[in-house]
């Protein structure tokens, strides 16, 4: 068990919750006011709420533990640097709306649009501390891949299940399918669960080559969960 999840699960005790429930009546699904706010207050309130999202009738669900921003055209890392184009049109759309986007070709990644509408920003969800569906999300991630042979299911740590960008979304089961998604309905949400986090810090954005220097990672310190450098 992860830090992140004794932190759970204390949070359920003194809210009255059974420790072993994942979900409560206090859960709350995220508005779409929250994500309609400077995008940089978005990525750090989004830290401890719960990605949830259900396929199939299959539900799975993680703590938000990473997260970075990408904020309009005069950033060089943000899809939305060469202006209006078709692949980056939800950038440009209404807040509380799914960006997903094929990486290289071989990942999808999942970002939640912010600000105002023709104000291209959004949060890239970069890890989660699984808490529900943990044995579907490592059937998924043993799965074979392009440029991958088939792994076992049991060489995945809970904490390493949903690592980075590409993984959050092969253990979640978010395709291209869910891109465009409004993030206030029953497929693919947000949920505020109380949940008590360890302390959030920023950093310089990974894993791209320009922008760099621009702060806009924010990740909860010493979780197992978060990318490694």
């Amino acid at each position: 068990m992860t830090n992140v999840q004794r932190r759970i699960r204390g949070t359920r005790r003194e809210i009255g919750e059974s420790a072993g429930s994942a979900v409560s009546a206090f859960d709350v699904k995220l508005p779409h006011a929250f994500y309609d706010r400077p995008t940089l207050d978005v990525a750090r309130d989004l830290i401890g709420k719960v990605l949830v999202h259900v396929r199939r009738g299959v539900r799975t669900s993680g703590i938000i533990v990473e997260v970075e921003a990408y904020i309009g055209e005069s950033d060089p890392a943000c899809h939305a640097a060469p202006g209006p184009t078709r692949r980056n049109e939800p950038l440009y759309g209404a807040p509380g709306h799914a960006y997903v986007y094929l990486n290289y070709g071989i990942h999808s990644l999942v970002n939640v649009v912010t600000e105002a509408a023709g104000s291209p920003a959004a949060v890239l969800l970069r890890a989660l501390a699984p808490l529900e569906g943990m044995d579907i999300m490592r059937r998924r991630r043993a799965r074979e891949m392009k440029g991958r042979r088939r792994l076992s299911g049991s060489s995945f740590g809970d904490h390493e299940l949903c690592r980075g960008p590409g993984n959050l979304t092969m253990a979640m089961g978010i395709t291209l399918a869910e891109n465009r998604v409004d993030l206030s309905g029953d497929r693919l949400f947000i949920e505020d669960r109380r949940i008590r986090t360890g302390p959030v810090v920023w950093g310089p954005r990974i894993g791209i080559r320009v922008g760099v220097e621009r702060p806009w990672r924010a990740y909860v310190r010493d979780c197992p969960a978060v990318s490694k450098l």
